[in-house]
């Protein structure tokens, strides 16, 4: 019997919400989360971060260990599990999903402003400047005025328009 990565006949498709900073990128995402959970995906998210980050207090044990020269630091517990893998050069979204999101129905990304595929823009007027994405490279805009594209619209509060939009053309249902 094939347990974990080998019983995945495809990885889950990748959606990625973008946008300039300050645009409401994060408040829809948890929107549309609620939303595809309500409707009963499996959902997993990759927020891109340019800079060092670190996920652990100074002074715990995995924080400890990871500063003692440990590669790979693995905190578990029998509701969560977090890992902290020191690398060489940034993983690609692709490795990631299949390393460690391979059981999911949909995965959204955050600040992958480059090397996203399917793009869901989030705009805001009072933000200004041009969309940081191509329009040809959109799968719908999020934005509280109307642009002069074709992508699929929605206001910045409907989640479940997007939700639908996610689910009929890259979910297939």
């Amino acid at each position: 019997m094939k347990t974990g990565k080998e019983a995945v006949d495809r990885l889950p498709p990748v959606v990625s919400v973008v946008g300039r900073s300050g645009s409401g990128k994060t408040v829809f995402l948890e929107r549309l989360i609620s939303e595809l959970k309500r409707r009963g995906l499996k959902v997993g998210t990759i927020k891109h971060h340019l800079h060092d980050f670190e996920i652990d207090q100074p002074g715990k044990d995995s924080w400890r260990h990871a500063r003692a020269g440990s590669d790979t630091v693995i905190i578990s517990s029998p509701k969560k599990v977090a890992l902290i893998k020191r690398l060489e050069d940034e993983m690609d979204i692709d490795q990631l999903v299949q390393d460690y999101m391979y059981d999911l129905d949909l995965v959204l990304t955050e600040g992958y402003k480059s090397r996203a595929r399917r793009r869901v823009e989030v705009y805001r007027n009072e933000r200004g400047g041009s969309l940081v994405s191509a329009p040809e490279e959109l799968l719908a805009i999020v934005s509280d005025i109307g642009l002069d594209l074709e992508a699929p619209q929605f206001d910045l509060d409907d989640a479940a328009g997007v939700a639908d939009l996610i689910i009929q053309r890259v979910l297939g249902q």
